[in-house]
This record gives C-alpha cells, structure tokens and sequence, in this order.
C-alpha cells in the first residue's frame, strides 16, 4: 500500500479500487503528506484523481476538504449512505461517481462545487435531487437512474450546458415545461420506466436531441412540437399508453429507429411513411392495417408487427421478410398517384424564384432539368439551391456569382465531372451534395476548392475517389457521406477529420476498420451497415462517450455476439472496451 501511495505522490493520481477497504487511509485525507521519504517534497503533485471504486467503505470524513485539487473522485460500488458537506469544498471537482452505494441524500453544499461536469448517482436509494446543482453550472452530464426520485428541481433549469440526462428507474410523474426549455444542450435522454403521463410541449425545443427514450411510462400523447427535435436518431416509446401518433413526426428525417411497441395505437398516419426508419417496432398495438404508402418505406431493414389484428394482410406476410411486406404494400398504391399535374415547368421555377425572395432558398427539385435556369442566378442572394431529381449535365459559369451560397444539392443528375473551377467562387459554400452522380474521377486537389465544407455527401459515385482526393484538405468537415462507393478500405485521411459528428460507410465492401478511427472523438453516428466486416477493432469502444448511433447490419460479424448487438450502440461499445488491454 504505501509504495502504492507515495506513488500517487508523485504522479497526483491515486486508484484504490477493489481492495476490501472498509475505510479511506488517512494518508489519503492528508493530501498524501509524509510519504515522500527521501523525495524532494516541492516536487510532489497535489492529488487530482482519486478512484475508491468497488470496495467497503461506508462513510467520508469531512477531511475531504484537505484535498482542494481533487478533479476526480470515483466512490461507485461501495457501502455509503451519505456524503460529507465537505463534498462542496472541492471548487476543482469534475467528475464524481458515487453509483451504486446506499445514498438517501445528496447534501446541499454540493451546489458548491461549481466545477463539476459529470455526476453518477444512480443506484442509490435517493427521493429527490439537491436544488443547489443548480449551481452547477457547468454541469453537462447528470445520471441518477435507478433511484425513488419523484420530480427534479426547478433550479436545474440553471443547468443550460447539460447534454446528457439519464432519469430511468424513478418515479417521475411529470417533466417540468421549464426544465425542458433550458435544456437546449440535451444530445441524449432517459426517462425510461418512470411514471411520467406525458411529454411537454417545449421538447420541440430540444434541436440537438440525437436519443430520447421514454419507454414503460403512462404517455397517452406525442406533442406535435416533436417536429423541433430534427436531429433524432433513435425515439423509444414502447410500453406506453399512445393511441394516436401527430403528423408531425414524418418530418424527422434523421430517424433510424422508431419503438412503438405494446401501446394502443389504430393505425399507422401516411405523413410517418415518408421516415427514412432502419427499425419500426409496431408489435403489440391495434393495427389492423398498414397504408399502402408504407411500401415506399425501402430503408426499412426490420419492421415488427407481431400482436396486431392484422385484418387486411396476410399472416404469412406479417410474420415474413421485412422487403416482401414492403413490396405487397407498394403494389397496393394507386397505378396514377401524382396524374394531377396541373402547373408546367416554368410556372414551378416562377413561383419557386419569387418564394426565393424572402427565404433565400431556391427549391427546383424533380422538374426534369437538362440545364440550370437562369433564375437560379438572377435572383439574387441565394444561400441554399436544391437542383436534386434532375438530369443537369453540368454547372453553368454562370453559377459562380452566386458568391452567398452555403447548400448546394445536386443529388440524382448527370454530372460527370467535378465542377472545381465553379466550387471554387462559392467561397461560403459549407454544404455539398453530389450523390448518385455518374461523377468520375475528383481530381487529387479537389477538395482544396472548397475548403470550408461542414457536409459532403458522394455516395453512389464509385469512380470519384480514385485519384485519392485529400479529404485533409476539409478541416471543417462535421458529416461524410460514402454510401455505395464500392469501397474496399475505409480512405486513410479521413481519421484526421476531428470535427467529424457523422460518418457513413454503408453498402461498401470494407472488410476491415481502421485503429484510427478512435480518433473521431466528435463522432456521434457512424453507419457501418451492409459491408463484408467479420471483426471490429476494440478501440472503437474509446468513441463510448459521443457516438449514439453505431450501425452493423449487414455485416458478417463473428466477434460479436447476436445478444450484444440486439442491445444497441452503447452495448456494443462497452463490449469493445471490455477488450481492450489493461494500460
């Protein structure tokens, strides 16, 4: 032990986890004083991190305040059913685990703690939250699932940087309208298996929410202001009491996974088919039927209906292949849909422009364009043109006065060559999208023409990357499409994009991924689906804190077992950090 202390002297770090302790050393509370022997004592560091982590102990003294450098403090695992005061005289605080213990209350003076980022108190036995966190303004990361907790304080409205929220396991009855509206931070919620009658209003202000899950409560409604949350990825809503689903939800276009079962739900709205789902889960409602528009649904990988009164489908297509289901449905829609064109092309582009004026955005998508009108051009600052669905050849020189532009999309055209003379005048241009092009080859400087490009979106072009453009060249980049690009290797310079939030690989032939990878820290989806991949590196278990939506169907993957990858992203990531080797 001593040889261990004295070397935590030296190094300000200290880990004491699993060692039968019943009680703290009080060589801990004495900063680790004395234990240098010989040692210079002006050379020794100030301990920051103190890991206690499964062990005995039951209780803290209030001699923690003798450690004023502590940034760590990890008690998870032990016998404590309370906390010193003295936990609010640790100004330099930013991360305390105290999971998994006996704890009935957090004591107030933990407001002052005003440096903490990350509390874990969940698993304990707590019946509320101290209102002082609220002074915990740099707080982002608050867990307190699996406690007795009733309702959260008001004052944790103070709280504006908090982006992650995990409440499971309580006995929450309502969400404060105010609490959700300061909110505006929040990646991730969970107030799974609670109580809770219903979803306020102003979550629609929650633009950044990426997974809400509110599973196993009492919610009989989803406000329309669900359409606000655009940046969803996963909604888990089973086990409720929902009859009805708002219109509204058809517009988050984001969404990959849909979890309405065992509610109450009749059918299924039109305005939902137009999701872009990989999972619907609609087993254990009352559905009788699906729309026929639901064929429409092709990114559809698995769609659950089990325990419905199915009375217009088949059995045998119900419990069937996801795509056989989807290809009946189609061929119910009617032959002549969209017969009723009543406007000609010119009179769209007219309307289009003049709509232009005020929002600066130019939409002339699907109008059978074998040319860019010269609207796009004269109307002057533009900021987003979407030409997508068309079958432009090439971009005009004329394009380039168009010096305000930030989103181009051209998505569904014949452009075989890479516009860079023409990129390279949209100076703000920070959203590119060239899709499903029969682009050839991008020059090996091409990216140097648009250096400031947050999007780029090439999928479907499997030529365009052959001269090894350098994806260096985009600093700035924060999503990356590469969908069916016939990729056997992931492109080497792409670990350096630090900004990177989403990534898509899917419908590649990759068989391997790169080490790098877990340099993506700012990654939050990375769609891995239908490729060759037998195995995963463990270290891309490291991206566990930011990335919400890791996707692998598709893959003939043997290292992981069917169970852990049914459980989700954040079970798959513990299962490989569980493999990587003890530092």
């Amino acid at each position: 032990m001593d040889r261990i202390l004295k070397a935590a002297r030296a190094s300000g770090s200290l880990n004491l986890s699993n060692r039968s302790l019943t009680e703290i050393p009080d060589e801990v509370y004495r900063n680790l004083e004395g234990l240098g022997g010989d040692d210079k004592w002006w050379e020794a560091a100030e301990l920051q991190k103190l890991i206690l982590a499964h062990n005995s102990i039951a209780s803290l003294k209030e001699d923690l305040r003798n450690l004023p450098f502590l940034s760590v403090l990890n008690l998870s695992h032990n016998s404590l059913s309370q906390l010193p005061a003295a936990i609010g005289e640790l100004p330099q605080l930013k991360m305390l685990d105290v999971s998994f213990n006996s704890i009935v209350k957090i004591p107030e003076e933990i407001g002052s703690a005003v440096s903490l980022v990350k509390l874990d108190c969940s698993n304990n036995r707590l019946t509320e939250l101290p209102s002082s966190l609220g002074r915990c303004l740099e707080l982002s990361d608050l867990k307190g699932s699996n406690n007795l907790i009733t309702n959260l304080p008001e004052d944790l409205a103070n709280c504006s940087k908090l982006s992650k929220l995990d409440m499971e396991g309580n006995r929450l009855t309502v969400m404060s309208e105010n609490l959700i509206s300061s909110w505006t931070m929040l990646t991730e919620f969970n107030s799974s298996k609670n109580l809770l009658n219903g979803i306020p209003t102003s979550i629609g202000g929650l633009s950044r929410l990426i997974r809400l899950d509110l599973h196993q409560n009492r919610i009989s409604a989803i406000p329309s202001s669900i359409i606000g949350c655009h940046s969803l990825t996963e909604l888990y809503l089973g086990n409720n009491n929902i009859s009805t689903l708002p219109v509204e939800i058809g517009a988050l276009s984001r969404l990959g996974t849909l979890d309405l079962h065992s509610n109450q739900l009749k059918d299924y709205p039109v305005e939902a088919c137009k999701l872009s789902l990989l999972v619907l889960d609609l087993s254990n409602n009352s559905l009788s039927g699906l729309p026929p528009e639901m064929g429409k649904m092709t990114t559809l990988r698995k769609l659950l209906l089990s325990g419905n009164p199915m009375r217009t489908l088949r059995s045998s297509l119900v419990s069937g292949p996801t795509p056989a289901l989807l290809k009946f449905l189609r061929s119910r829609l009617s032959e002549d849909e969209d017969s009723e064109a009543v406007t000609t092309t010119k009179e769209v582009i007219t309307m289009a422009t003049r709509l232009s004026i005020s929002s600066k955005e130019l939409s002339m998508e699907e109008l059978g364009l074998s040319a860019v009108p010269s609207e796009v051009w004269e109307s002057g600052e533009v900021i987003k043109l979407n030409l997508s669905r068309n079958s432009i050849q090439e971009l005009p020189v004329e394009l380039s006065s168009c010096v305000s532009l930030q989103t181009l999309i051209l998505s569904k055209n014949q452009i075989k060559d890479w516009p860079g003379s023409i990129l390279k005048s949209l100076s703000s241009l920070s959203c590119l999208k060239l899709d499903n092009n029969p682009l050839r080859q991008i020059p090996s400087d091409g990216f140097e023409m648009v250096p400031k490009l947050q999007i780029l979106d090439l999928s479907g072009n499997a030529a365009s990357l052959l001269d090894g453009p350098a994806f260096s060249s985009l600093p700035y980049l924060q999503e990356l499409y590469l969908r069916r690009m016939r990729l056997s290797e992931v492109p080497s310079d792409i670990v350096g994009l630090h900004q990177l939030r989403i990534l898509d690989l899917s419908q590649n032939s990759l068989q391997s991924i790169p080490v790098g990878l877990k340099a993506l820290t700012s990654l939050q989806e990375l769609d891995l689906s239908n490729n060759n991949i037998a195995v995963l590196p463990p270290e891309l278990g490291l991206l566990e804190p930011s990335l919400q939506a890791l996707r692998l169907d598709g893959n003939p993957l043997r290292s992981i077992r069917r169970t852990v990858l049914d459980k989700g992203t954040k079970a798959v990531l513990q299962y490989l950090k569980d493999k990587l080797p003890e530092q």
